[in-house]
């Protein structure tokens, strides 16, 4: 160990790009390039004063103690290797990585992030290329190689790595210094979370479930609560995603409970909105139909059932790769199962040395954790011993070590492991029906619970009311009202995070969440039951979620809608918790008040038939009098219904509002409800049917002289007129509620009309004016990210294209408005009377320039039709 430098050092990992091949190509001659290779890199590595700490088939892992030294013996490297002849005749590519970091020794090795850090920059890079961290830029930047400069690569996210790097490239003169996309986490498409902590060890198990899902198209990882399933296929996912095109996405089941559910959740992963008239199913498989993708499924044993849908995808979609974490197998044709292990443990009867101890997978995760909460922590001959025993006696299951390591910051390991002895015992014995590790991870889980004091328990104990995490103010309103616990709510949080009981994470607005891994969650669960007050925490619950929906209602199509709409879909699972509450307990009222207040979220975020869903069972549910809740449920699930294209559906429960709106004598209800029927005529042949049932609504509207609903109820009379060519009469009464829209900040009917407004103007011929308001509409609608009436708009745009006589634009558009629709949903057909521009444009420009036009257009994604539907409105009609 004395000849290892410490403090601040720079590590280096090399490896040869293609050694795999190379080696199968040359056979024993691979052994002089191989040994050319060797002498060559020793040398250049001496020249900085670099220790080889080994080497592991053609890898180099080198650590220096300076970086200056290490940039200039990779420089060096680089250089003798691009001079030098091969026996082969071809350049040998070495890729290499340089991060300067804490040098932390652990026996005569060392340890920590850095060490990874420096493998993982090393891994992102192409053969002859060098990778270096902004650590070692900023201490090696002043004093280069003559001939070496730095370029910056900005911000990487690295595999397991718990922040992104930024990255910078040596650029040696008279070497190549243009590579392609770095393999990093950002180089596929992918929404693979971010992991605050590092991944440790198990490089066997994750190289064992990558070469599994390699050759099968379903595996699933299974083990007891806490084995860290979920850990290990983020970290295979990371592993496989260079080699998917169309990348890897999570879906997290954990706060799903409804088998019939999962379809739709997998469909908001992969950003597959509901196309009305068909199953989310299908729309997923279509999606998925020719994508090279890595499909993660995480905590699948509660909806077990859905398992099924799960084969249809795979069978649908040749190449696609599901990895499935579970507590049990699926039971399906061709699934692979792996059985994640516990980290491998040391034999407290037989120690080994320091050094060896520190490469079992337990001992370096509770020291990795142990120093992330008290940094100067490190195993010694005094404390092996205890440390040794506690990962023992833990089975090797991670979150339980976790949960021990995270005391190192109040107590020795020697007295972690007397408590964790003495609450180990007391608990194997009450749970004989259970497996001995869940047994176990109960102990751990138990023991941290009982060392706090008795506030701290109980609000711990009602955070598991909770789905999907909660914001402080939730927290603060559901588990310490008036903060009858005695304690403070943001010092109850920060305690237990500290704890490892609760986990904190951060919304994309950087607001803090609190969530608990579930089987945590489980257990406070049982303690709230037991202990405390689940009836007053889960009637909390309702309430501060109810009160949140019925927030949210009136913003969600104003000009906010966007953040409201972020923000109730961040709730969803809190929501569907107190709708599946409301269901159990038959609470029909607090079910039919949120169905009312949420339908549109529902329908803007492309979860329309999980909404009418939930709209249909509350409204099951018995009642002995009408309530205004009711009505407006109903009404929900009609809107609902409506943008699937179901009619029948929408006309029974539209007509139900109504009937209830009369029999409370309530105007307002029966406003809507009136305004509502009137949309079944504007769909048919004869549109002028709605008519007495707009102007019915727009009387009581003025008599309850509400603008909220007179703006939009104008605004639909005049597109009456539109669909029955009364043009003149629809432009004068858009041109009036666009004003009183724009006065009342009603963004969502602003862009409807300004968007019916363009329309008519198209129809008669003053195309500049319907460029200029479809335009402006669908600006609101991008500001608003208002998705349905983005796809919605793309098809007026080519109404006007086709009309100026620009077919080739029409056919894009329109080929990209039917292409958005599959995927994302959109108005209703039968209610915009839009006349497809695509046969005048075979007519006008023959069947071959539309063939290829429409392939074009249906290529498009919807930000790239957006932009080419506002590029065409500013541009000058095309020849």
């Amino acid at each position: 160990m004395d000849h290892l430098p410490t403090g601040t050092v720079t590590f280096l990992f090399t490896d040869v790009e293609g050694s795999t091949r190379l080696l199968q190509d040359l056979g024993e001659g691979y052994r002089a390039v191989q040994d050319d290779h060797f002498r060559l890199m020793r040398r250049a590595l001496a020249q900085g004063d670099g220790v080889e700490l080994r080497t592991e088939g053609d890898a180099f892992f080198v650590v220096f103690p300076s970086a200056v030294g290490a940039v200039r013996a990779a420089v060096a490297a680089q250089r003798a290797l691009a001079a030098h002849r091969w026996p082969h005749g071809e350049p040998l590519r070495v890729r290499m990585g340089l991060h300067a970091g804490e040098g932390r020794l652990g026996g005569d090795d060392y340890l920590g992030i850095d060490v990874n850090r420096a493998a993982r920059i090393a891994a992102a890079g192409h053969g002859g290329q060098v990778l270096v961290s902004g650590a070692t830029r900023a201490l090696a930047e002043a004093d280069l190689p003559e001939g070496v400069s730095l370029r910056d690569l900005g911000e990487h996210r690295l595999k397991d790595l718990a922040r992104p790097e930024h990255l910078h490239q040596l650029v040696i003169e008279g070497l190549p210094s243009e590579f392609p996309t770095l393999k990093t986490l950002d180089a596929r498409p992918n929404n693979l979370p971010r992991q605050l902590t590092s991944f440790v060890g198990r490089a066997d198990v994750i190289a064992g479930v990558v070469s599994l899902v390699r050759d099968a198209s379903l595996v699933t990882l299974t083990g007891p609560g806490g084995t860290g399933k979920t850990r290990v296929a983020l970290q295979a996912a990371a592993e496989l995603l260079p080699g998917f095109a169309d990348g890897a996405f999570f879906v997290d089941l954990s706060a799903v409970t409804a088998p019939a559910v999962v379809p739709s959740e997998v469909a908001v992963a992969l950003g597959v909105a509901e196309d009305p008239g068909r199953p989310i199913a299908r729309s997923v498989k279509e999606h998925l139909r020719d994508k090279e993708l890595v499909l993660v499924l995480d905590n699948f044993e509660q909806v077990v059932e859905a398992a099924p849908a799960v084969l249809e995808l795979i069978e649908a979609a040749p190449r696609l790769k599901v990895l499935v974490t579970s507590r049990s197998v699926l039971h399906l044709y061709g699934e692979r199962e792996y059985p994640v292990p516990p980290l491998d443990v040391p034999d407290p009867e037989r120690l080994p040395d320091l050094r060896s101890l520190s490469q079992y997978e337990a001992v370096a995760l509770f020291i990795d954790r142990a120093v992330a909460v008290k940094p100067g922590f490190e195993v010694t001959n005094d404390n092996a011993p205890a440390v040794a025993e506690i990962c023992a006696r833990l089975d090797g299951l991670p979150l339980a070590i976790e949960l021990a390591a995270s005391r190192v910051k109040l107590l020795t390991p020697r007295a972690i492991l007397d408590r964790l002895e003495h609450r180990l015992a007391l608990l194997g014995g009450t749970a004989v029906n259970l497996p001995q590790r869940q047994r176990t991870l109960r102990g751990a889980i138990a023991w941290s619970y009982d060392l706090l004091e008795k506030p701290d328990r109980r609000f711990f104990a009602r955070l598991s009311v909770f789905a999907g995490g909660a914001t402080v103010e939730a927290v603060d309103a559901v588990c310490n009202p008036d903060g009858d616990t005695g304690v403070d709510t943001l010092d109850a949080l920060a305690s237990l995070v500290d704890k490892s009981l609760v986990r904190q994470t951060e919304s994309p607005e950087g607001e803090p969440r609190f969530g608990m891994l579930e089987t945590i969650k489980e257990f406070a669960g049982e303690r709230l039951a037991e202990d405390f007050d689940t009836d007053d925490a889960a009637a909390r619950h309702a309430t501060f979620f109810l009160e949140l929906a019925e927030e949210a209602e009136p913003n969600l199509t104003t000009g906010e809608q966007a953040p409201w709409l972020d923000r109730c879909e961040r709730e969803h699972d809190n929501i569907r918790a107190v709708l599946r509450r409301s269901l159990e307990e038959r609470d029909a009222e607090t079910g039919l008040r949120i169905v009312a207040a949420l339908w549109r979220f529902w329908q803007q975020r492309g979860h329309l038939r999980e909404g009418l869903r939930w709209a249909e069972d509350v409204l099951a549910l018995p009642s002995d009098r009408p309530t205004p809740a009711r009505a407006r449920a109903h009404s929900a699930a009609g809107g609902l219904a409506y943008w699937l294209s179901d009619t029948e559906t929408t006309a029974r429960h539209y007509e139900a509002c109504a009937s209830l709106a009369r029999e409370l004598g309530d105007r307002r209800i029966l406003m809507e409800a009136t305004y509502n029927l009137a949309f079944l005529p504007l769909q048919s042949d004869d549109p002028e049917e709605a008519r007495p049932l707009f102007e019915e609504a727009l009387a009581i509207a003025r008599e309850l002289d509400d603008p909220d609903w007179i703006v939009p109820v104008m605004g639909d009379l005049a597109f009456v007129d539109v669909a029955a060519g009364n043009y003149a009469e629809a432009i004068s009464l858009l041109q009036e509620t666009i004003k009183l829209a724009r006065q009342r900040g009603q963004r969502f009917r602003l862009a409807d009309d300004l968007t019916a407004l363009g329309h008519a103007q198209a129809l008669v011929g003053e195309f500049e004016a319907a460029r200029r308001n479809l335009r402006e509409g669908l600006e609101v609608l991008v500001e608003d990210e208002n998705l349905p009436l983005m796809v919605t708009s793309l098809f007026f745009f080519a109404a006007l294209a086709g009309l100026e006589g620009r077919h080739h634009r029409a056919a894009r558009l329109w080929a990209a408005g039917q292409a958005r629709r599959e995927s994302m949903g959109g108005a209703p057909e039968s209610i915009m009377r839009v006349s497809n521009p695509t046969p005048a444009a075979r007519e006008a420009i023959g069947a071959e320039a539309v063939d290829r036009a429409v392939a074009e257009g249906r290529a498009m994604d919807l930000d790239k039709a957006v932009a080419y539907a506002l590029e065409e409105a500013a541009e000058a009609p095309d020849p």
